[in-house]
Formats: C-alpha cells, sequence, structure tokens
C-alpha cells in the first residue's frame, strides 16, 4: 500500500487575516496569509488540496482562488477528495500513460452534470489551477488566474519562468466554464530539467501587491537563492504584510532533482 501525505484547506475554515502560516507536506511547503485587517480585509477564499507520492515519485496539487464566497472552493475540493482513488490511480500509471489518462479523468469530473447541478447551488466561483509532476515531467489544467511558475537556470537563461497563461473570466462555480458550448481552459505539459527544478503556484495576491516587484518571477526567485524553501516563502509572505497587502495570498512550493538529461537541441548533442 503506498503511503500518500495528503493534505486540504480551504480560507473559510482557517482565514490567516493578519497571520502568516508556514506548512511543510512531504516536500511542498504550503504559505498562506489571509491578508491586513487594516486594509479592509475580514476573509480568505483561497484553498488547496496537496497529495504527495513519494514512492511513486509524484505529487498532485490544487490551488483555488475564490471570490464572492469560498463555496465554490469547498466544492472543488470535495468533489476531488470524492474521486480520489481514480486520480490517484491514473498518477501511479506509467509516465506514458499517467498524464493521458489524468487529463480524461479531471476533464471528466469538471464536465459530470453532478458536478455542474452542483456548481448551480454555491454562491461564487473560483479559479483552479491542477498541477502534476511525476517523474521528470510536469502537466497542468488551468482554469483562471493562479499562476504556475518553472524555476530553472537553463530557463532562466532564456527568460522562461510562468507554465500558465492567465486567464481573466474563467471559473467554475456559480458562473462556471463548463457550462459554456466550448468549456473554456488550458492545459500544458513540461519536461523538467537536469538538476534543480523548482515548482512555484501562487494565487494573484502575492503579484499584484502594491509597492513591489513580484509581477517580476525573477524578484519571487531570489530568496530561494541563499535560503531554504520554508524561509524563503516565509520572506515574501512577510514582504506583502508589511507592504499592507489586502488581498489574501496561498504559495505552494517545491524542489525536484532530476538525474536524467533533459532535451537538447540536435546541433548540441
Amino acid at each position: 500500500m503506498n503511503k500518500i501525505k495528503e493534505y486540504y484547506w480551504v480560507g473559510s475554515q482557517e482565514n490567516y487575516v493578519d497571520e502568516l502560516d508556514i506548512h511543510p507536506i512531504g516536500q511542498i511547503v504550503l504559505g498562506r496569509f489571509g491578508g491586513n485587517s487594516a486594509q479592509g480585509q475580514y476573509k480568505n477564499e483561497d484553498g488547496c488540496l496537496i497529495w504527495v507520492n513519494e514512492e511513486q515519485d509524484w505529487e498532485f496539487v490544487i490551488l483555488l482562488d475564490a471570490h464572492h464566497t469560498a463555496e465554490s472552493a469547498e466544492l472543488v475540493i470535495h468533489t476531488f477528495q470524492n474521486h480520489k482513488k481514480e486520480i490517484q490511480n491514473c498518477l501511479d500509471l506509467p509516465i506514458n500513460e499517467a498524464f493521458n489518462r489524468l487529463n480524461e479523468q479531471l476533464l471528466a469530473t469538471f464536465q459530470s452534470e453532478s458536478f455542474k447541478e452542483a456548481c448551480q447551488k454555491v454562491q461564487g466561483e473560483t479559479a483552479c489551477l491542477c498541477v502534476a509532476r511525476k517523474g521528470k515531467f510536469l502537466w497542468w489544467l488551468s482554469i483562471g488566474d493562479c499562476i504556475l511558475y518553472l524555476f530553472h537556470p537553463e530557463l532562466s537563461a532564456l527568460n522562461e519562468y510562468q507554465q500558465n497563461q492567465r486567464s481573466f473570466y474563467q471559473w467554475v462555480g456559480q458562473v462556471n466554464t463548463f457550462d459554456l458550448p466550448v468549456p473554456c481552459y488550458s492545459t500544458g505539459r513540461k519536461e523538467l530539467r537536469k538538476g534543480k527544478n523548482q515548482l512555484f503556484l501562487t494565487t494573484d495576491g502575492l503579484t499584484e501587491c502594491p509597492n513591489t516587484f513580484f509581477t517580476d518571477p525573477k524578484e519571487i526567485h531570489k530568496p530561494f537563492a541563499n535560503f531554504s524553501n520554508e524561509e524563503s516563502v516565509k520572506m515574501l509572505l512577510e514582504e506583502i504584510r508589511d507592504k499592507n497587502v489586502r488581498d489574501s495570498t496561498t504559495i505552494l512550493s517545491w524542489f525536484v532533482h532530476i538525474k536524467e538529461e533533459a532535451s537538447l537541441p540536435s546541433d548540441m548533442k
């Protein structure tokens, strides 16, 4: 039996307004700050789900940024918890099958009549970023404006950081992209490079904090050059707290060390 580390949270359970929280789950560091009450913040509608299977060498995470209420984030987490066995079975498959099956499973879940009917009963809607890493490959399904960064020296040298395209006016919930004649979302896959790769997901409280430079991924990555994962996530959240951010921020950060060579152009081999 695989031992899987599991965690989930929604801001309606504990809002972390005026409070920093750094919480490791396996190799993943979860950082939360609910925003500053002095700026008018009084609730947190973020959420996340984290599954880590070290034996099978994969992680699966969901990052959520809801608005109006946290009900849509609660619904997504509840739905995925109910489909946990099917999703985890997909990730246990050989790598050449795992992501194809995962993609099918998640889209079937989002497009099911039961899920769409449940969405009509909640107040508000949520951005939803689903990310899986297995072996040397990364997969994601992105609905809305949460952000996925991949930091690696070879990519940084070419100014590549953000992997998904933020898309505004996309959600699941009361307003639901899967109710459209053509559901709107994006998916992607990426080969990780040899060496140390950092995966970093964040809601937009970080990048939209006033009087900071976190719209630039290089500024986000700076602390990690000299400090641990936990310390660096804490430093980022401390800065936005001290710069009087109102919006809540949730961060997921972890490192993956890849031993295999990655693809190179034929004239560099």
